[in-house]
C-alpha cells in the first residue's frame, strides 16, 4: 500500500466481501481497539491484540448482525485515517433494520493498524437490539450543568 488511507480503504473492501483476514493481518500485535462508548460491544474495551479483536468484536458482531459497512469518505493526517460512512443491515435476533452513521479513527504506523476508535449512533443500535435506549453510563456533567459537583456561577442583573 502506498498510503495509510489506501490500506484502510482496502480493509473496508475486504470486509465488504466478508473477508476479515486482511483486517486481522493488518493489526499490530499490540493494537488497541475501542468500540464506541455505550455500545453493546464496548463491554470489553479496550481490546488489546488481534485475538481479542477477533473474538470480542468481529466474531460477536458477525454472529449478531447482517450488515455492510459503507465507508464513504477517507481523510488522512499523518498516521491517522478517518473513515466516515454508514452501517446498514439487520440485527438477526430482532429482525430490525439499522442504518447508522459511523466515524472510525484508525492509527496506522509502518503499514500496521496500532489503534482503532469507533464513534457510532449507539442509541439506534440499542433500540434495534431491543436494549431500550438509555445509555449504559451517564457522561460526567460539565460544571454548571445539572448533576455537576460544583454549582453554576450566578449572574446578577445590573
Amino acid at each position: 500500500m502506498s498510503t495509510n488511507r489506501e490500506l484502510v480503504r482496502s480493509l473496508y473492501e475486504a470486509l465488504g466481501r466478508g473477508d476479515v483476514g486482511p483486517l486481522l493481518g493488518a493489526l499490530d500485535p499490540e493494537v488497541v481497539w475501542l468500540e464506541a462508548d455505550n455500545y453493546a460491544y464496548a463491554d470489553r474495551n479496550p481490546y488489546i491484540g488481534p485475538q481479542q479483536v477477533a473474538e470480542g468484536v468481529l466474531a460477536r458482531f458477525g454472529n449478531d448482525w447482517d450488515v455492510t459497512l459503507g465507508a464513504e469518505r477517507f481523510l488522512q493526517d499523518g498516521d491517522t485515517v478517518v473513515a466516515l460512512g454508514r452501517c446498514r443491515g439487520m440485527f438477526r435476533a430482532t429482525g430490525r433494520p439499522v442504518d447508522a452513521q459511523f466515524v472510525h479513527v484508525w492509527t496506522v504506523r509502518e503499514g500496521r493498524v496500532t489503534r482503532f476508535e469507533q464513534y457510532l449512533d449507539t442509541l439506534q443500535f440499542a433500540r434495534v437490539m431491543d436494549r431500550g435506549g438509555a445509555p449504559v453510563a451517564e457522561p460526567a456533567a460539565a460544571p454548571g450543568m445539572p448533576g455537576a459537583s460544583s454549582p453554576a456561577p450566578t449572574v446578577s442583573p445590573a
